[in-house]
C-alpha cells in the first residue's frame, strides 16, 4: 500500500498505540502526521532521485513479536557489564544498565517503556528539536508508523566511562516496515559514548525508516558511533541529527556498510555559542546498490565549529554520492565550517560524486572545502606489485590507506576495530 491509501490505516494505528499503552500525545502526533503525509514533499538529496524508491510502501501497523537465532551475529558474545540494549524487530531481547548508572538517573530502555514511565521527559524532545515531524514525507511517515525504538537519557553532570551500546536487528524473515526511532537526551555537562549497530536477518524485501535524534544541552559531550550493515533487500532512509546548545559537542563516527539502496541525512545544528560537531563518515558501495549521503552542518551559534570528513569506496556497478553542506547563518560570527569529501572508484562501471556546498551568510568566519573523485593510483599499484604483492592484495592495501585517515580519527577503539573488519569483509565479497 502506498501514500495515497495511508489513511486506511487509521484504525490499525489506534490499535497499535493501545497495544503499546502510548500516552495520548503520541497517538495525536501519529494521527496528525498520517493526515499530512500526502501533502508534504519528499526530502531533496542532491543528485539522488528517490521518488521511485519504495520508501513509502506500508505494511499493516501491528505489534509483532520476533523470535530468531541471534547466534549468527555473535551479539550475545559481545555482552559485557556496560549498558546494552538489543532489539530484534520490535522485540527487546536484552536490556541491561549498571546499578550505579540507574541510581544516578540514567535511562536506557525501549521507546515505548520510556513513554509509559517517563512520558513528559520523552515528550520534551521527541521530534521537537532535532527533527520536526512535518519536515517532509519521510519524517511524517516515520512519526505516523514508528514501531520500535530506544530512549537514552543522561542527567545533568553525569559522566559515563564505558560506552553504552545498542544493537538493532531488522527482522526480514517476514514482510514488515522497520521504523526505528532513537532519542538521545543529554542534560547539561553530561558526558558519555554511545555506539549503535544495525543488521538485517532474513531476505524478504523491506523498507527501513530510521531517525536518530541527539539533543545535547549546554556543555554536554557525546561520542556517537555507528556501524550500519542492513541487508541487500532493504531500501533505507536514514536521518541522524544533532541539536547542540551552548558549548555542547557531538563527535560523530559513522560507518555506512549496508548492502541495499540507502539515502542518508546526517545533520548537526550548532545552535549554541561555542557548540562543536565533528562528523566522520566511511562508506562502501558494492554490487548495483545506490547510496546517497547528505552530511550537513549548520552554524547558528557564534564561534561554533563544524567539520565534515567523509571518504567512500565504490566497486562493481554501484553508485555513491557524498553531499557535504556547510551553512553559516547570519549572526554566527567567528564560526568555522570545514569539509572534505573523497571518493575512490574501483570499477569503470562505478559512479561517484563528491559535492561540496558552502552557504555563508556572515563575514567574520572561517570556511573551506575539499572534494575529489578518482581511481586507484596506478603508480601506487605498480610500486606494491613490483615488490611481489599480488594485484588484489595491493588494491586492498591502497583502500585501507585511503579509508585509514578517517578511521584513525574515530575516537572509540572498538568501533575502529569493527569497521576495519567489516571493510575487509565488504572488499572480499
Amino acid at each position: 500500500m502506498t501514500v495515497a491509501n495511508m489513511t486506511d490505516y487509521l484504525d490499525d494505528l489506534r490499535a497499535f498505540s493501545v497495544s503499546q499503552e502510548e500516552p495520548q500525545w503520541m497517538l495525536d502526533l501519529r494521527i496528525q502526521m498520517l493526515e499530512k503525509i500526502e501533502d508534504l514533499d519528499l526530502p531533496f538529496i542532491e543528485r539522488v532521485k528517490i521518488n521511485r524508491w519504495p520508501l513509502l510502501d506500508v505494511t499493516r501497523p501491528e505489534h509483532i513479536v520476533s523470535e530468531g537465532n541471534l547466534n549468527a551475529f555473535n551479539i550475545l558474545d559481545e555482552a559485557k557489564d556496560n549498558g546494552m540494549v538489543i532489539q530484534y524487530g520490535q522485540t527487546t531481547v536484552m536490556e541491561q544498565l549498571p546499578m550505579d548508572l540507574t541510581e544516578q538517573g540514567v535511562i536506557f530502555t525501549d521507546i515505548f517503556t520510556a513513554m509509559r514511565e517517563h512520558s513528559e521527559l520523552v515528550k520534551e524532545a521527541y521530534m521537537q528539536y532535532a527533527v520536526k515531524a512535518d519536515e517532509d514525507k519521510m519524517t511524517a511517515f516515520h512519526a505516523a508508523f514508528m514501531n520500535s525504538g530506544l530512549f537514552l537519557y543522561v542527567p545533568k553532570n553525569v559522566v559515563i566511562e564505558e560506552p553504552l551500546e545498542a544493537i538493532f536487528i531488522q527482522d526480514s524473515t517476514r514482510t514488515q516496515n522497520f521504523v526505528k526511532h532513537v532519542l538521545v537526551l543529554a542534560e547539561t555537562n553530561s558526558e558519555f559514548s554511545y555506539v549503535e549497530k544495525f543488521y538485517t536477518h532474513g531476505e524478504e524485501k523491506n523498507t527501513a525508516n530510521i531517525i536518530v535524534e541527539v539533543v545535547a544541552k549546554p556543555g554536554a559531550k557525546i561520542k556517537f558511533s555507528a556501524v550500519d550493515q542492513l541487508g541487500k533487500e532493504t531500501t533505507t532512509y536514514f536521518n541522524r541529527r544533532g541539536h547542540l546548545l551552548k558549548d555542547a559537542t557531538i563527535d560523530w563516527a559513522l560507518g555506512i556498510m549496508n548492502d541495499g539502496d540507502v539515502v542518508a541525512d546526517f545533520d548537526s545544528d550548532l545552535i549554541g555559542e561555542g557548540s562543536h560537531s565533528e562528523v566522520k563518515v566511511v562508506a562502501i558501495s558494492t554490487g548495483s546498490q545506490i547510496q546517497g549521503i547528505d552530511t550537513r552542518v549548520t552554524n547558528y551559534g557564534r564561534h561554533s565549529i563544524g567539520h565534515i570528513l567523509q571518504h567512500g569506496v565504490i566497486r562493481d556497478k554501484a553508485t555513491l554520492t557524498f553531499n557535504g553542506i556547510g551553512h553559516i547563518i547570519k549572526g554566527a560570527k567567528g564560526a568555522d565550517a570545514q569539509q572534505e569529501s573523497r571518493v575512490l572508484m574501483l570499477s569503470d562501471k562505478a559512479r561517484g560524486d563528491a559535492n561540496p556546498i558552502l552557504l555563508i551568510d556572515e563575514n567574520d568566519v572561517t570556511a573551506g572545502h575539499a572534494a575529489s573523485v578518482g581511481r586507484v593510483d596506478p603508480e601506487e599499484m605498480y610500486y606494491l606489485m613490483s615488490r611481489g604483492i599480488a594485484k588484489i592484495e595491493a588494491e586492498r592495501l591502497v583502500i585501507r590507506g585511503f579509508l585509514g585517515s578517517v578511521i584513525s580519527a574515530i575516537p572509540v577503539k572498538t568501533v575502529r576495530d569493527e569497521l576495519v573488519n567489516v571493510i575487509e569483509g565488504k572488499l572480499t565479497k
